[in-house]
């Protein structure tokens, strides 16, 4: 049985990858801080394994990964997911501290992950897995007010080169995904914002088509990549000029 480890697990686009790789037949390891979704999601799902972590605490994430493995015998794939938004407004607006917490969420978490996921299947025989990390159109396009968020989603994007590149000896493949508006709780409360300022919603998708996209990278053979996916809202203005 294959395994993985999706953080973020809890809600949105992350909860919906951990219930399709579940369904494929896939041992899953959902990392969040909530313990009682994540008991949610085992309840319904034998090969959950509720892993309850803060992705910014590095002693934590260290202890889930080492009990996964435990359990599952190796890694084979991780879902760099766990990320937030942050606080909206032209970079004059934003206080430091809403900053400092989307860096740590978005880079340091993901790098925690990451360098643990990478360690392990460096390390396991036979070597290899795969790496997805969880992007944004952000890293390619802002929208208005988004500093914080689009600052760190470039940060993404520098990852997943880097690990690319790197992971090559090992049979440890590297991709992004860049997810454009699935119908998550981030893009609600987003839309109600917009809607409140008199502009018009963003159109969306359903967010299992994400979640059927990460599926798709992560069942490709080590010898081929997915390096960057574009997944989106076919009427999001992302192409074109405004």
């Amino acid at each position: 049985m294959k395994s993985i480890i999706v953080t973020g697990a809890s809600q949105g686009i992350g909860k919906a990858t951990a219930v399709a790789f579940l369904e494929a037949g896939w041992r899953v390891g959902v990392l969040a801080r909530s313990a009682e979704k994540l008991q949610a999601i085992a309840d319904e799902h034998v090969n959950a394994v509720p892993l309850v972590a803060d992705v910014t605490d590095a002693a934590a994430m260290e202890s889930a990964f080492a009990r996964f493995v435990a359990r599952a015998e190796r890694l084979d794939a991780l879902f760099n997911n766990a990320g937030m938004f942050g606080p909206a407004g032209s970079i004059d607006e934003i206080d430091l501290g809403g900053f400092d917490q989307v860096l740590d969420v978005n880079v340091r978490g993901m790098f925690i992950a990451a360098k643990l996921a990478y360690a392990q299947m460096r390390r396991q025989v036979p070597q290899g897995g795969r790496i997805i990390n969880n992007g944004s159109l952000s890293a390619h396009v802002p929208r208005e007010g988004s500093v914080c968020y689009t600052l760190t989603k470039h940060a993404v994007t520098g990852l997943t080169r880097t690990l690319s590149l790197d992971g090559r000896p090992y049979d440890i493949a590297c991709g992004q995904i860049d997810i454009g508006n699935a119908e998550t709780d981030m893009v609600a409360d987003l839309n109600a914002r917009l809607q409140a300022e008199g502009k018009p919603a963003n159109p969306t998708m359903d967010v299992q088509d994400a979640a059927r996209s990460v599926l798709h990278m992560a069942e490709m053979p080590l010898n081929a990549n997915v390096q960057f996916m574009t997944v989106m809202a076919t009427k999001m203005p992302y192409i074109g000029r405004g």
